[in-house]
C-alpha cells in the first residue's frame, strides 16, 4: 500500500491522487493505471527477494501490488497464482514455433485467470472498509469474486444476465454469493452494478471500470518471467537490481 501512489488516467494522462478517484477518470471517462513508486520499490526489493520468497501465491508479489497483505491464512484468497508453467517443445515443432509454454491458471482455487484479479479487489475493498463487493458477469468473474470474497467473509452480490449458463450460476450459489439476474444483456447488468455500487456504497469489481483488477492481472506475467528465469543485470558488487526499460 505504501507504493502505491494514486492513478494516470488512459486517455488524457492526468494524474490523480489515491483519495481523488475509486473508478474512472472524472474528466473524460477514461481507464485509469495505477501508479506505484518505483523507485522506492528498487530500493527496498530485489528480483532475488522476491525469488527467495516462501509465498507460493501472487502474494509473493506484494512489493509490486497496490495494496496490503490481506491475510486471511490457509483460505483460497491465499492460494491464487503460482500455477505451473509447461513447456510443450514438441508441439511447438507441430506448429512451427521455437517455443511454446503453457500457463495453467486453470490451477487457481475456482479454475480461472479472473481470481488474481478478483484477489486484488477484495484486498482493496478490505483496504477502505467497504462491507460489500459486487460485479457484473456471465461466468468466470462473477466466480472468481464469489469465491475470493467468501474467503474473506465479505458478502458478494453478482449481477448476471438471465442468459448466463445454468451451471455458472450455481457455482456462484455454492460460493455463497447473493447473485441477481437481470433481463437483458451482459451490458445492462454492468451498469447497474455501477448504479448499485454508488447508491449502497459497495465496492465495484466490474473489469474495465475498477483499475486494481488489470494490478492482480498482472502477477501471472510476474511468474512468467520468473518461472522461466529470466535474469536481471548484475553488477559487479553481485547484488540483483531491477532491469531498466
Amino acid at each position: 500500500m505504501a507504493n502505491f501512489t494514486g492513478y494516470r488516467c488512459s486517455i488524457c494522462g492526468q494524474e490523480l491522487g489515491p483519495e481523488d478517484v475509486q473508478y474512472t477518470c472524472p474528466h473524460d471517462g477514461g481507464n485509469l493505471d495505477v501508479i506505484l513508486d518505483y523507485d522506492r520499490i528498487r530500493r527496498d526489493v530485489s528480483p532475488a527477494d522476491i525469488r527467495r520468497s516462501a509465498e507460493s501465491s501472487i502474494w509473493r508479489y506484494l512489493p509490486l501490488l497496490p495494496v496490503q497483505d490481506p491475510g486471511h491464512l490457509g483460505t483460497p484468497l491465499r492460494a491464487v497464482g503460482w500455477t505451473p508453467l509447461f513447456d510443450l517443445q514438441p508441439i511447438a515443432g507441430k506448429l512451427g514455433l521455437e517455443k511454446l509454454w503453457l500457463k495453467d491458471d486453470g490451477r487457481n482455487p475456482t479454475a480461472s485467470l479472473k481470481d488474481r484479479a478478483s484477489a486484488v479487489a477484495v484486498a482493496r475493498a478490505q483496504e477502505i472498509g467497504v462491507d460489500v463487493i459486487v460485479t457484473a458477469s456471465t461466468g468466470n468473474a462473477g466466480a472468481a469474486l464469489a469465491g475470493m470474497a467468501g474467503a474473506a467473509k465479505m458478502p458478494a452480490v453478482i449481477l448476471a444476465p438471465t442468459t448466463a449458463p445454468p451451471a455458472k450460476i450455481a457455482q456462484l450459489l455454492i460460493f455463497g454469493a447473493r447473485v441477481v439476474l437481470v433481463e437483458g444483456t451482459y451490458d445492462d447488468a454492468f451498469d447497474l452494478t455501477i448504479q448499485a455500487a454508488e447508491r449502497f456504497g459497495w465496492y465495484c469489481r466490474n473489469t474495465g471500470f475498477n483499475p486494481f483488477t488489470a494490478e492482480g492481472k498482472k502477477t501471472a506475467a510476474f511468474e512468467i518471467c520468473e518461472q522461466l528465469l529470466i535474469e536481471s543485470d548484475v553488477e559487479s558488487s553481485g547484488k540483483e537490481r531491477w532491469p531498466t526499460p
